[in-house]
């Protein structure tokens, strides 16, 4: 579940066990989409007994964005989403635009400063990349574009662990990671 020891605005949001997402731009925009990602794994995990592939769930998100640039009387959605998750396929990464197209990477960055993060991240990747040096390359490459101090107050990490749970890490666990880090 969300773990309430953040305050303030949250970025990233589980979905489900295996899922979860984190959105760049506007905030009650992002909760719809939030509220209709868990409503659909909800139906799913109810009509199948089993988690929501997560392709699937992001197919859906897209559609949900993409009607929104077609029906009058309502504006497109003012987020960008990434979504991560993991199902009996392996774990995914998944960009979303407003648009509704969405892509499957290996890493990603959405929202200000994305195009030299991606770079950051393209020089940093590899396949067989440990959950620790994951989460060491994500600071470094938010720490790239980065506007005052990173700290445990104002840095979220969201993880897909081996067995496929999607977790939002404690303030406490972000904080020895970001003393690892800088």
């Amino acid at each position: 579940g969300i773990n309430a020891e953040y305050m303030g605005v949250q970025k990233i949001s589980p979905l489900d066990e295996h899922v979860g997402l984190v959105y760049s731009g506007m905030g009650p925009d992002a909760r719809i989409l939030v509220a209709a990602g868990r409503k659909q794994c909800q139906i799913y995990r109810r009509t199948y007994k089993e988690a929501i592939p997560v392709g699937q769930l992001v197919r859906y998100l897209a559609s949900v964005m993409q009607e929104y640039t077609q029906s009058g009387g309502v504006r497109p959605f003012g987020v960008s989403l990434l979504v991560a998750g993991h199902d009996e396929t392996g774990p995914h990464l998944f960009q979303v635009d407003p648009s509704g197209s969405y892509w499957a990477w290996k890493a990603c960055a959405i929202g200000k400063n994305m195009v030299n993060a991606k770079t950051f991240l393209e020089k940093r990747y590899t396949a067989d990349i440990e959950l620790e040096d994951a989460i060491h390359t994500a600071l470094l490459t938010l720490k790239e574009g980065f506007d005052g101090k990173m700290t445990n107050d104002n840095i979220e990490l969201g993880v897909v662990n081996d067995k496929g749970e999607f977790r939002v890490l404690s303030i406490g666990e972000v904080k020895d990671y970001l003393d690892e880090v800088l």
